[in-house]
């Protein structure tokens, strides 16, 4: 037992005399400003607040000591910086210092195979090709516009599921949530999945998801205790992710070599060797850290913006009448007559939608998808801002801080699209390339690959789904409710109170519309099946009860809505020639 004790305690007053020894020689090199921190123990006492509480605390620590902050929080400095100036400096001017990451904890190797994603690859030609094959061959706008009618299909799937609950308060984030984690699958995997494995893989994304939290705030725990408490969970989470994506890559590689189809980014995994690896291939498992990666992240940052932005219309009526008057002009009063495919925007109008794009830019800059970008490392001993960062410093951008930064915007707490209408706004630039007045993406190498092409893909998405749901539905707060905007730590920044809200239909034309498109999708899609049997059918036969509908599909150019019937008697001919007669006395539809 004293033997025990005395290995104990020497490795303890090792430790100790380290981390002395470490604190004072990089006290010599005017490190930027930062709170007294006792050696060891400094750093345990910050684990008394999560990542979301030192929010509060890091905000005085910049009112006390300025824009950049040092912390003591193990034998390397962790920096934080609030200026945009500095921030800008530092990833755009200085960005290959800079681009580096951390390197991984014992537990955190696991979820991402030991640093072989976008996200958390070391600065170097692993993490230059994994980006660049995201970039290149699935984000780039030549690529991202094959997918626009899977989008289109997203869409008209989360319209549908909305209308079905119009009589009840909707919980907006399930049904956005599922829709991007939707057409993300496809993207990634190239097919729909069934009901079962989409629960299956939302329910791994979020137990993987939510890791990463409490692996930040186990950094500052000794390694001992990070294997102790926190392996096992990992390991077995891991395993279940496995046993849910591996399946799916085979099943995608296996098809891809039989038929030619849609590019999924599964496929273009597959060719990639690693340059600093004896040019390799990726293995399953770092496929799976791959397609994780894309899915998680890219659903649950964008549900979560369109649901912040989505509150904000909600809780100010005002600016919801604007948007929807802005982005399609006034609703056309019921009946409607005119084409509905006019009416709602397509994909290449978000472009042209200059308040549209004010109001995703606000939510963007009021409610950023986190409060911190991942935190970057730098390569080599830098100055910045008057002050030394030592090699293997940590640094951290608070990026909400910037976008509330009341001498950029005036009134920083307030939700105000004009903002970006005045003032040489127009041509915002989210990048910060130029410069930097919020960076809800990052900035500089390490920014978000989805945000820094010509065709900016997350504004896309943004945009796209937040108009249509903005012109098919009039939103209003559950009675007696006030939107609470309160925030709550998760993978991304969320609604602590998830948002509530009323959507109905400006008419009951545009429901009776899709209920009739869809109808004849569905009857359309049996024609190959009746074929197959050797039946030559003619189209389609649609009854529907509305003229107004009907209308709106007749005039559509690409609809093609026919009557259908299958030829094997005489009979046929005089059933199809009544149907036609039907049709003109508008009781079916053509």
């Amino acid at each position: 037992m004293e033997t025990w004790f005395i290995v104990i305690f020497t490795l303890c007053l090792a430790l100790i005399l380290k981390s002395l020894l470490s604190f004072f020689i990089n006290s010599n090199k005017k490190l930027p400003p930062g709170p007294v921190a006792v050696p060891v123990i400094g750093s345990f006492l910050w684990l008394r607040k999560s990542l979301f509480g030192l929010d509060e605390v890091l905000h005085g620590l910049r009112l006390k000591y300025g824009p950049i902050v040092t912390l003591q929080l193990g034998p390397q400095p962790v920096i934080f910086i609030c200026s945009r100036s500095l921030a800008h400096r530092a990833l755009v001017q200085n960005g290959a210092v800079f681009s580096d990451r951390p390197k991984a904890l014992g537990t955190a190797e696991i979820l991402n195979s030991n640093q072989h994603n976008v996200n958390s690859a070391a600065y170097g030609p692993t993490w230059r090709l994994l980006r660049r094959n995201l970039a290149s061959e699935i984000l780039h706008p030549s690529c991202s516009a094959s997918f626009s009618h899977v989008r289109l299909t997203v869409l008209n799937t989360l319209l549908s599921r909305l209308l079905l609950n119009k009589s009840t308060p909707v919980a907006v984030v399930d049904h956005i949530h599922n829709a991007m984690f939707a057409l993300l699958v496809i993207m990634c995997f190239g097919d729909k999945l069934d009901d079962e494995q989409i629960k299956q893989n939302q329910n791994c994304s979020a137990d993987v998801a939510f890791e990463p939290t409490q692996i930040q705030r186990a950094k500052l725990l000794a390694k001992a205790r990070q294997d102790c408490v926190q392996k096992q969970e990992l390991v077995k989470l891991r395993k279940d992710e496995e046993d849910v994506l591996i399946p799916l890559i085979r099943a995608r590689i296996q098809a891809r070599k039989r038929q030619d189809s849609m590019v999924a980014y599964v496929d273009t995994m597959t060719g990639l060797q690693l340059p600093d690896e004896g040019n390799r291939s990726l293995t399953e498992g770092e496929m799976v850290s791959l397609c994780e990666e894309f899915v998680n992240a890219g659903t649950d940052t964008t549900s979560n913006a369109l649901q912040w932005i989505m509150a904000n219309l909600v809780k100010y009526p005002k600016i919801l009448v604007q948007g929807n008057q802005c982005i399609l002009g006034p609703p056309p009063p019921p009946p409607v007559t005119s084409d509905m495919a006019t009416a709602a925007a397509k994909e290449e109008d978000v472009e042209k939608m200059p308040y549209l794009k004010a109001v995703v830019l606000e939510g963007l800059r009021r409610h950023p998808p986190a409060h911190y970008v991942l935190p970057n490392m730098v390569t080599e001993k830098v100055e910045l801002g008057g002050y030394v960062l030592p090699k293997g410093a940590q640094v951290n951008f608070m990026v909400a801080e910037m976008g509330w930064d009341p001498e950029v915007w005036e009134e920083p707490m307030s939700f105000t699209p004009e903002r970006f209408l005045s003032g040489g706004q127009e041509g915002f630039d989210v990048t910060g390339s130029r410069e930097i007045k919020m960076m809800p993406f990052g900035a500089g190498r390490r920014i978000c690959p989805a945000r820094n092409l010509a065709r900016n893909l997350a504004l896309l998405h943004l945009g796209y789904y937040v108009a249509n749901l903005v012109w098919y539905f009039e939103w209003t707060a559950v009675d007696g409710d006030d939107i609470d905007l309160s925030e709550k730590l998760e993978f991304t920044v969320v609604m602590k109170h998830p948002l509530q809200a009323h959507a109905t239909t400006l008419s009951t034309t545009e429901a009776e519309y899709m209920a009739l498109t869809e109808a004849a999708k569905e009857a359309l899609w049996l024609k190959g099946p009746v074929e197959e049997l050797g039946f030559k059918q003619r189209g389609v036969l649609l009854q529907c009860d509305s003229q107004n509908a009907m209308d709106l599909a007749k005039n559509q150019e690409s609809q093609p809505l026919l009557m259908f019937l299958h030829e094997r008697t005489d009979d046929d001919t005089e059933a199809l020639a009544e149907a036609k007669e039907k049709f003109k006395s508008s009781t079916v539809l053509q």
